[in-house]
């Protein structure tokens, strides 16, 4: 797993850690167990069959004791962990959001512009040149751009994307943010990371899509606040910033 740089990726890797320490302390236990019973009822010193079976409750006690702690990474990490992926959103007006559309095998996203307002959309007007449906009829589109595979976010601010898909399941990751999530077509699904570091991160279709899955990748950008602010204004213009091709 890459260094996390995303405000909410500590409670993730903590989770991580503990799920892998349970396992690494199963391996080594039942291979312990293994090994003696292998050695305590070996031929030589149990030439017949015992019918009373065992009689110690030992095992019992270790299955307990194994599920108790599965049961306190559920309950105490794991359905927390997940409230707040899925649950505690944060308020859209303090954050950056984007709306991303995936295709084969392409990430497409969409900004709000500089006034902070997405234009309305139609599926019905949906094409090979408006994947959104942007209704540019409608004022609130008229700052509204696109970008496709590179999303340029600002630092410290947390940032939801709102995922679709126009052909098949894909799975946006960028995994240095902690961020997993599907793309349904037919089906808006959001997810919100916060980045805490500036510097350029991979976006990665985590679901296999078809036979150029391997090329469907983007990259994620996070600048500070002022270079965003830059990107957006410039963007809403028509005109490329140089500084982010």
């Amino acid at each position: 797993m890459p260094d996390n740089f995303s405000a909410n990726g500590a409670g993730i890797d903590e989770l991580i850690l503990y799920v892998h320490l349970l396992m690494g302390v199963l391996f080594v236990g039942w291979l312990a167990f293994f090994l003696y019973t292998i050695v305590r009822f070996r031929k030589s010193r149990n030439p017949k069959a015992d019918h009373a079976g065992v009689t110690s409750h030992a095992s019992t006690w270790l299955e307990g004791i194994v599920a108790l702690v599965e049961a306190v990474l559920l309950i105490g990490f794991a359905l927390p962990l997940w409230a707040m992926a899925v649950e505690q959103f944060p308020d859209a007006k303090d954050s950056t959001v984007i709306k991303l559309t995936a295709q084969q095998f392409a990430w497409n996203a969409r900004y709000a512009g500089t006034d902070g307002k997405f234009g309305s959309n139609d599926v019905k007007l949906v094409t090979t040149d408006n994947k959104f449906g942007l209704d540019k009829t409608d004022p609130g589109a008229k700052d509204d751009f696109m970008v496709i595979n590179d999303l340029v976010v600002p630092v410290n601010k947390p940032v939801i994307v709102e995922l679709t898909s126009l052909d098949v399941i894909h799975c946006f990751a960028v995994k240095p943010m902690r961020v997993t999530q599907d793309a349904i077509p037919g089906m808006m699904i959001p997810a919100w990371f916060k980045p805490v570091k500036e510097g350029l991160y991979n976006i990665n279709c985590a679901q296999l899509c078809g036979n150029s899955h391997y090329a469907m990748r983007g990259n994620l950008k996070v600048v500070s606040q002022a270079d965003y602010d830059k990107f957006v204004a410039e963007k809403s213009k028509g005109s490329a910033p140089a500084s982010y091709e």
